[in-house]
């Protein structure tokens, strides 16, 4: 992977798990694997469980434990009305840029 593919991937980490927590309450690992069923997305559980925490700590991310009867208590993360919030700027900026980004590329 080239250092401006993983630098992007870097960047986009946070809207990524910001968006899968948009559509359901999720534990870690479930995160994990939601964003490796998307392709060129595919971010490791040592990169989402920092940005889980650092989101969780700056109040845009709620959680809970939960029983598993598959191994240890598991901790699911939800947005908070702040992490919507959070999200709907993330996503509109990267919007705004992919398009400009789009127009750039045109006919190459």
């Amino acid at each position: 992977m080239s250092s401006f593919e993983t630098q992007l991937r870097k960047g986009l980490a946070e809207l990524a798990v910001l968006a899968v927590l948009a559509k359901e309450e999720l534990y870690g690992y479930g995160i994990v694997e939601k964003l490796r069923e998307l392709n060129g997305l595919n971010l490791s559980e040592s990169t989402v469980y920092p940005i889980l925490s650092r989101l969780a700590q700056e109040n845009l991310l709620a959680t809970r434990t939960e029983a598993s009867t598959a191994g240890p208590t598991r901790r699911y993360y939800r947005l908070t009305e702040a992490g919507f919030r959070k999200l709907r700027l993330h996503s509109s900026y990267w919007k705004s840029v992919s398009n400009s980004i789009s127009t750039l590329l045109e006919g190459i």
